[in-house]
């Protein structure tokens, strides 16, 4: 069944709906959220689900895209904060890195949502390590022996592992490895952002 016309995209019920899949994603992992675990968190009636998503697989990727645009945002947001780096840092730090590892772990079994992870990597990547890029020039870094797309995948991984491992209890050089990762923006962060401090 398709979801009416009406039911189109500011439907606060379709919201509520991916709300409540990320929140059992995040809280209980991507088996979990099934239509009656998801109709169940959003307060609705579990026909409701699949009302506004055909299939549990358009309900992911509604919940992939919208969390993936936001992400992007908040990445445009960060590119224009005083001090880029550090807030792409906190950026990759945020609770959305573990709800993307999910999506990662649901991409193994679904080849669509694999697809469009693989779109929003690539636009994130390219945005991010045009800032690195920046900051590596300014500060007179040798970029072919220090290539910002490495240096960018370095950062983000350890974010993202940081995160995860955190989500499980694991706590082990976290401390270390965020000082460092602080130093080394503080000394590479953009020339003009540093004048502001």
């Amino acid at each position: 069944m398709t979801a009416p016309k009406s039911a189109g995209r500011s439907s606060s019920t379709r919201q509520a709906l991916i709300r409540a899949t990320a929140q059992v994603m995040l809280e209980e992992g991507y088996a979990a959220a099934t239509s009656r675990r998801v109709a169940a968190k959003a307060g609705v009636r579990p026909a409701l689900v699949h009302y506004y998503f055909p299939s549990m697989d358009d309900l992911f990727l509604a919940v992939l895209r919208e969390g993936a645009e936001m992400n992007l945002a908040q990445q445009r947001e960060a590119l224009a904060d005083d001090r880029p780096l550090h807030a792409l840092w906190t950026l990759n730090n945020a609770h959305g890195a573990r709800l993307l590892m999910e999506f990662m772990a649901l991409a193994n079994h679904r080849k669509e949502i694999r697809s469009e992870i693989v779109t929003y990597a690539t636009r994130f990547g390219e945005l991010e390590e045009s800032a690195v890029t920046l900051a590596m020039r300014a500060h007179g870094v040798d970029t072919d022996e220090f290539p910002p797309v490495v240096m960018s995948v370095i950062v983000t991984s350890l974010a993202r592992i940081l995160v995860l491992e955190r989500s499980l209890g694991i706590t082990r050089g976290h401390a270390q490895a965020a000082e460092f990762i602080k130093r080394m923006l503080d000394r590479y962060e953009l020339p003009e952002s540093r004048a502001r401090e």
